[in-house]
């Protein structure tokens, strides 16, 4: 294999990074196998993030009725027989989302885009990689990040997945099902030999540039000296992915719980196995977060649905609105399947992994260019919180970050704010 060149290193760096990566990886080395039955079961997080928002006369409840005996709307009534074990909060948006078609930029972050000086963008962390830094350090993939290649007509904004790393940075996905499959079960063609002499190469590289940016900082004004110090962050950051990548090389990958999935499938058929593999990615405990940016042009078009996500997310009286009433239909029938698969994959303790996993389903934008009332769904019984309710809060745009806190405190990361909550959510932790 020939010798890299420090640009071409640094170029494939950047696909490194989009991993996270947090100083609590190679902490600890022991992991929870799928077989294990020897303590608690692990908590699981899972974010599924839509763009271009819902219908918004048939997909929220009515705010008349709430607690258990809500009527469930029609956009939501494929997923009747679940009904005790979901529930729809409202009255919660990110108080600084301010674009109208961003359906998952700020998600999961809800921060300021203009809140550094000279910038016209900046984020923040996202709280599934707050998650990973509490439930990823025991598994081979922190968190997986999946996405689509479906980015421009699927209404999200900014972004290589809902996931952005503690220094406000956009973390690449895996956009299709084979890549998917093949990441997470497909052994590594290379002997270990050779994957640990790729690995201490990586970091002889790494050290040369390191001391090539040193040389230099001496003589930098501060705006590049941040820049600097930024990029610094980043080589730690490859530096703990590397890490954590060589504490996993000698033990092999588990085998597959599911087919390989065939080329090209797209629209509902992708996101159906897309739930396949957040199920086989639970439970053979290859990861603990995942997070999935979820396609809207190309679900449309496997439903036939003739028009633009954009025009269908400005529905009007007529086709339009039936094509928005027809996607909305079809993203409940499909999250249906995915909790009848997580209620039906049984631990080795005899419980599901419904039991020990949270999963939120929404979009910052609730419909045409309205971002207040973020559509929200949370199912599993994985973070403490209500199930079978209708929650309806009293004090409107609630900050949505409150529910990441609360989520995040219920899965056991002890983190006392994110983004721009105020605190956790009473009304919807149990006791």
């Amino acid at each position: 294999m020939p010798h890299p060149s420090r640009r071409r290193f640094l170029h494939a760096a950047g696909t490194m990074l989009a991993i996270p990566a947090f100083e609590s990886f190679g902490l600890r080395r022991r992991f929870v196998s799928a077989d294990d039955n020897s303590g608690p079961r692990p908590k699981r997080v899972v974010f599924l993030g839509f763009g271009y928002g819902v219908t918004n006369e048939t997909w929220f409840p009515d705010v008349k009725h709430t607690g258990t005996g809500y009527p469930l709307p029609e956009g939501l009534k494929p997923l009747e027989r679940h009904k005790s074990d979901f529930t729809i909060i409202q009255g919660m948006s990110n108080q600084y989302n301010n674009e109208a078609h961003w359906g998952s930029t700020f998600w999961l972050t809800g921060a300021n885009r203009y809140s550094q000086p000279g910038q016209s963008f900046h984020n923040s962390v996202s709280a599934d990689q707050v998650a990973a830094a509490h439930l990823g350090t025991e598994t081979r993939f922190a968190s997986i990040q999946l996405g689509s290649e479906d980015v421009k007509t699927s209404g999200h904004g900014p972004g290589l997945s809902l996931a952005w790393d503690v220094h406000g940075k956009p973390i690449s996905g895996l956009d299709n099902p084979v890549s998917t499959f093949h990441r997470m079960f497909s052994a590594d063609s290379l002997p270990l030999e050779e994957r640990q002499a790729r690995l201490a190469q990586q970091r002889s590289v790494l050290d040369a540039v390191l001391s090539d940016a040193r040389r230099v900082q001496r003589n930098l004004n501060r705006t590049d000296a941040d820049k600097l110090n930024e990029f610094f962050q980043s080589i730690r950051d490859i530096e703990i992915r590397l890490g954590k990548e060589e504490q996993w090389l000698s033990i092999p990958k588990p085998a597959a719980p599911l087919q390989d999935p065939q080329e090209g499938i797209a629209g509902r058929d992708e996101i159906r196995m897309m739930y396949q593999m957040i199920v086989a990615a639970f439970r053979t405990d290859s990861t603990r977060v995942i997070s999935y940016r979820q396609p809207v042009g190309t679900l449309l078009k496997s439903l036939s649905i003739q028009f633009a996500p954009h025009d269908v997310s400005h529905y009007l009286p007529g086709d339009r609105t039936v094509a928005s009433q027809t996607r909305d239909l079809a993203q409940a029938e499909l999250l249906a399947g995915l909790i009848d698969q997580l209620k039906a994959t049984l631990e080795p303790d005899g419980s599901s992994l419904f039991d020990h996993t949270i999963l939120v389903y929404g979009s910052n934008i609730r419909s045409i260019h309205y971002l207040d009332n973020c559509p929200t769904l949370i199912a599993g019984r994985g973070a403490g919180l209500k199930l079978g309710e209708h929650i309806v809060l009293k004090e409107k745009n609630t900050p949505l970050c409150n529910l990441w806190l609360t989520l995040l405190n219920g899965v056991g990361a002890p983190v006392k704010s994110h983004g721009d909550s105020t605190g956790v959510l009473s009304d919807v932790q149990i006791g």
